[in-house]
């Protein structure tokens, strides 16, 4: 079934351009990357057009430390070491932040990534251990999809349609979170892959939106024939389809037959109802698809999207910037849904290297204009990730492939930042956060003397106070001390009673710079 879903989707969708390093010439590599320098200049056009109407100057462009920590933030999902930054400074070659872009989105931590994002958008919010083995493995699923950059309707498409065989069996997660039901079903994907909220009609009719009963219903009909069985001891759920099944409009006893959203009947005769759905995501006649995928992909860059939320798509709704998300929506066909090369588009514009500092004495733009970058709070995966990095323990941030092992130090830590029973990214800020990262044993294991790779590398005899505290910076806000800074923290060391109390007075100085708000957001 695969091989004609994939060629179904390759007809339903634009065939036009090739992609690089798949078999294209030179010639061919020659027009996508004049077609993605045109983006990308159109880009920064379109959001500066909305600048000089509303009266605003746009911020200056990020410095290389700001622009080097956001890139690594936004592209693999961790923060930068000090040997990487002080390469990146050092670095006086006027290509250098395209060259830092097209190296991050090669690297096995940016497929990571994506995965733990997409992991959270299309799954809730379960801590239970089977939920979390059951998750790596929907992470790894994701994640060989997003390594080897397989064009992002595939990947929806064969999710959507997963069965029982090996290679997919742990994309059937996402039916069995949802326990099959067709109304959780299509609620998410509508939200993640088309950006509507159809849920809200479940029950009556939208309040805002043009969305009835008879839609939603009609959307969640293509999941009424799925069923699930077990095998190979109980380890791996398959998912198949059934020949009959429906669903009824509440209150009655009316079968819905399955509509595509606008109401548009779909065929008995051409496969299954989720290969029916799968071929029509990357038809040219779902408006929805590229928009809602584009809107996501801005959001994650830039801190919100052109439509905010990013999965509430509609008339009600308007974009801050209509042609852009039409613009982005048509390249994002045009170069056939390769979400890689769409993220690198972004990243290169001039609107992306925007600082996030703004002068104090001038009132803050609208955020929908872009005049300035967003600041975004790490996800928790980040923030676990950026304290394995200082304490040089790689093995914190990787998963037994074959077992599908869980770190439990992970899971615990991921377990203080609830993001609610949507699975959304944002995740709620309180008490429990702030004690974990002012005591938690992730920050007391980075701090300790003993433990810390960062801080057994700065008890280095050779090293100056000087260099210890440029180290310390430089491993976590990615940029050195301003004289100020590097006065004050130099205090501290000097205050110590004894040489030997200097590496305690040292981790005291990391847990700060853990603890303030430039590490924990991305700026």
């Amino acid at each position: 079934m695969m091989s004609i879903l994939r060629t179904s989707i390759l007809i339903a969708g634009c065939v036009w351009c090739c992609v690089p390093g798949r078999g294209a010439d030179e010639e061919e590599q020659l027009l996508a990357e004049k077609l993605t320098a045109n983006m990308v200049q159109r880009i920064d056009e379109l959001v500066a057009e909305r600048w000089q109407p509303a009266g605003v100057s746009p911020a200056v462009q990020a410095e290389d430390s700001e622009f080097l920590r956001r890139a690594y933030l936004d592209l693999i999902g961790v923060i930068p070491t000090a040997a990487e930054v002080r390469a990146f400074l050092a670095d006086e070659a006027v290509d250098k932040r395209k060259r830092l872009i097209l190296k991050l989105v090669q690297k096995p931590s940016h497929a990571t990534h994506l995965a733990a994002q997409w992991s959270s958008m299309l799954l809730p919010a379960e801590q239970d251990p089977f939920s979390a083995n059951n998750r790596v493995g929907f992470q790894l699923w994701l994640r060989d999809r997003f390594s080897r950059n397989v064009r992002y309707d595939i990947t929806v498409a064969d999710l959507l349609t997963t069965r029982g065989n090996p290679q997919q069996a742990t994309a059937a997660l996402f039916y069995t979170a949802a326990e099959l039901k067709p109304e959780e079903l299509a609620a998410r994907s509508a939200r993640v892959f088309l950006g509507v909220q159809i849920e809200c009609a479940q029950c009556h009719d939208h309040p805002f939106d043009k969305w009835t009963m008879r839609d939603f219903w009609g959307y969640a009909a293509f999941f009424a024939r799925i069923e699930q069985s077990t095998g190979r001891g109980d380890r791996i759920t398959n998912i198949a389809d059934r020949r009959d099944g429906e669903v009824k409009f509440p209150g009655t006893d009316d079968a819905v037959a399955p509509m595509y959203l606008g109401r548009i009947p779909a065929s008995e005769e051409n496969g299954t109802r989720r290969l029916q759905l799968a071929i029509w995501l990357a038809s040219r006649d779902n408006p929805y698809f590229a928009r809602a995928t584009v809107n996501r992909a801005w959001a994650m860059m830039f801190g919100r999207g052109i439509v905010e939320p990013v999965d509430d798509l509609g008339p009600h709704n308007t974009p801050s910037h209509p042609e852009l998300l039409d613009e982005l929506a048509r390249y994002f066909i045009k170069i056939r849904f390769d979400l890689r090369r769409l993220l690198v588009t972004l990243a290169s514009t001039k609107t992306y290297a925007l600082s996030s500092r703004w002068p104090a004495d001038q009132a803050e733009p609208s955020p929908e204009l872009f005049a300035r970058m967003a600041m975004k709070s790490l996800t928790p995966e980040q923030l676990f990730d950026c304290l394995a990095t200082l304490m040089r323990r790689s093995e914190f941030s990787t998963v037994n492939v074959g077992e599908f092992a869980v770190d439990s130090a992970r899971q615990n830590f991921l377990s203080k930042f609830d993001r609610g029973a949507t699975g959304v990214l944002d995740y709620q800020s309180g008490i429990p956060q702030a004690l974990t990262m002012m005591n938690g044993q992730e920050i007391s294991a980075a701090t300790d003397l003993k433990e810390s790779g960062l801080l057994i590398a700065l008890q280095a005899p050779f090293l100056t106070p000087a260099q210890r505290i440029d180290s310390l910076f430089l491993s976590t806000l990615s940029r050195l001390p301003t004289p100020d800074e590097s006065a004050r923290f130099l205090a501290h060391l000097e205050a110590a009673p004894t040489s030997a109390d200097a590496p305690r007075a040292l981790g005291d100085l990391l847990w700060a710079l853990l603890n303030c708000a430039e590490f924990t957001l991305n700026h």
